[in-house]
């Protein structure tokens, strides 16, 4: 009896190596998915480059989540490693190499906003692998080896690298390191299908090709899409503002889905929500309130989606985050620690000292751990959203 694999197929771009591919096996993932005897293990990498993560991130996490329903193994690795360097696809110029501390502190927060989407309870549906366990170890020999499994001209073949190579922007070398060490990990995980957007086609088809160098049976790509911004034009960024983070209060959460522009609801409910397409409202608006709800209920839970239904049908007063008003400060600048102290989000300014340092301090969804931040005029602040941990949040307002 045929199995139903709606849930795989579910917002997917692509699914390789297909059948009618030259270089394809015959077996298809449906088909190692009805006949396997084991889980399967399935990767996803994150490169903790940033501290936050938004629902466009979100996206290969849900179909994670969604093999782990079907009874696979998710293996979500923290790419500590590759975030050194970072990923050059779709990067018009060389990124800048965190530290490792950076790294660190990012990955943790990685792991706390993609907890309400991945089952981390249930015995063998979860393994969180950190990259530095085996890409750290690698001597010369062994990197020689991966480098010697490609060529220059299929280095530059790679979407970004053509780009920059055309326009004679520098591509240093440690850049075409990256690609094979994500390809490295699929095989030092073992991993039988690769999650990653459309622009990650390039680096999962490495680490078939690795698979193959190292004697294991080859990956297979499952390819989703890059979620276009709530502005309805590009791609979902946070430096274009068009963005939700998963670590945002319910209630902007909440606002910002409530203006989806109409042409982008059934992608945004197919790629964010589970619910059956064909039973969605046909009324437009309708439609945006219930994504702005369902979503919210996701990461927040059913009590928080309703309250930030009724704080925004009241206007945005009742339910919504509370505000502290700068007039109450005797005068600027101001410190952080002290901020976090008057605002009631901190018992003291060495409690905030302690929380900025803890990296758990956002200013409008931004990660702060400096504790010597400063503020000079009460403009810098108005209107944006302070958070200390995931639960206390105050509107600064003049």
């Amino acid at each position: 009896m045929a199995q139903d694999f709606a849930w795989l197929r579910r917002g997917v771009v692509e699914i390789f190596p297909q059948p009618t591919d030259v270089d394809s096996e015959s077996e298809t993932l449906e088909k190692r998915l009805a006949t396997t005897s084991r889980p399967l293990r399935v990767k996803l990498g994150i490169d903790p480059t940033g501290a936050d993560i938004h629902l466009g991130h979100s996206i290969p996490v849900r179909k994670l989540r969604a093999f782990q329903d079907a009874g696979h193994t998710a293996v979500l690795i923290i790419g500590d490693f590759t975030a050194r360097i970072g990923d050059p696809t779709g990067k018009s110029e060389v990124r800048r190499q965190l530290t490792e501390a950076e790294v660190a502190q990012n990955a943790q927060t990685y792991l706390d906003q993609v907890r309400p989407i991945l089952d981390f309870d249930t015995p063998g549906r979860l393994e969180v692998r950190y990259n530095s366990e085996w890409l750290s170890r690698l001597d010369l020999g062994k990197i020689l080896e991966l480098l010697s499994t490609m060529t220059v001209g299929q280095m530059l073949a790679k979407e970004g690298f053509a780009e920059r190579y055309k326009k004679e922007n520098p591509i240093f070398l440690h850049e075409f390191l990256y690609p094979l060490m994500q390809g490295y990990d699929s095989v030092a995980v073992e991993a039988d299908v690769e999650l990653g957007g459309t622009d990650q086609k390039f680096n999962i088809a490495v680490g078939r090709d690795l698979q193959r160098h190292f004697g294991q049976k080859p990956q297979f790509g499952l390819l989703l899409p890059i979620l276009i911004g709530t502005d309805g034009v590009q791609k979902m960024s946070k430096s274009l503002g068009n963005y939700v983070g998963l670590s945002e209060h319910p209630s902007d959460k909440y606002q910002k889905l409530q203006g989806v522009p109409d042409q982008l609801l059934t992608q945004y409910f197919e790629l964010l929500t589970d619910l059956a397409l064909e039973k969605l409202p046909a009324n437009p608006r309708d439609r945006q309130l219930l994504l702005a709800w369902e979503v919210v209920k996701q990461y927040h839970g059913e009590a928080a989606a309703n309250q930030a239904k009724e704080a925004a049908d009241s206007g945005g007063k009742k339910g919504a985050i509370p505000e502290f008003s700068l007039a109450e400060i005797p005068q600027f600048p101001v410190k952080l620690a002290y901020l976090l102290n008057v605002s009631g989000l901190c018992k003291s300014s060495g409690e905030g000292k302690r929380k900025i340092q803890e990296g758990g301090v956002y200013l409008d969804g931004d990660r702060i751990t400096n504790v010597d931040t400063t503020f000079a005029q009460p403009d810098e602040l108005a209107q944006k959203v302070l958070q200390v941990g995931k639960n206390k949040f105050v509107r600064l307002v003049p």
